[in-house]
């Protein structure tokens, strides 16, 4: 989905997801704790990035939209918290190494032929020894319809993920169905892969 899409969406008054974090970052946070320095990908409107950033970790941004990454700056300064965003297109932006302790992403989704470039820069990301976790939309989710891209080639399969991870050590993995009721967007039960690695 391209910039303007993503603009014309965030451009709403109210916070499309929600301003409370993805069920899967808050069970996550408590094994976050010794990252100090967190990258939030494809974070829209920063709902996780501000709860990250109120446990005590300095947390950097990315999305592509201008639009969201301002509304994560306002949810921060309302939380009174401090982000640093960043805007990118995160299908061709290379990322720095090792610039994170860890690294987050909730349903960021892209086109296949750009998945694998995504996640290995958010690997690429990480300290070795550091950890990635993301939460995403597995195909299943067009017979759901309770949130996400109407396309299956923006979603993702169980085998792609495994193989992305597969080199890491995976200290979380799941595929199936989650109560996902996020804003207007996410709507109910829908089917998710979850990956927690630690590079």
């Amino acid at each position: 989905m391209s910039k303007e899409f993503w603009n014309e969406s965030f451009s709403k008054e109210t916070y499309v997801y929600g301003k409370q974090a993805n069920t899967f970052v808050v069970e996550i946070t408590e094994q976050l704790k010794e990252a100090r320095h967190v990258g939030c990908f494809a974070e829209g409107e920063g709902r996780n990035a501000v709860h990250l950033a109120k446990q005590g970790h300095q947390v950097t941004v990315f999305d592509q939209s201008d639009e969201g990454l301002t509304k994560a700056e306002q949810l921060a300064e309302e939380e009174g918290v401090h982000i640093d965003t960043v805007q990118a297109d995160l299908t061709k932006k290379e990322m720095e190494a090792g610039q994170f302790d860890a690294a987050v992403m909730v349903f960021g989704h892209v086109p296949k032929e750009s998945q694998s470039f995504l996640i290995e820069q958010m690997i690429r990301s990480v300290k070795p020894g550091g950890v990635v976790l993301f939460e995403v939309y597995s195909e299943d989710q067009l017979a759901y319809g309770t949130g996400g891209p109407k396309d299956k080639r923006m979603l993702y399969s169980p085998e792609d993920v495994l193989h992305w991870i597969s080199e890491y050590k995976c200290l979380h993995f799941y595929y199936g169905e989650a109560d996902r009721t996020e804003g207007e967007r996410h709507t109910g039960v829908g089917h998710v892969i979850q990956a927690f690695i630690r590079v």
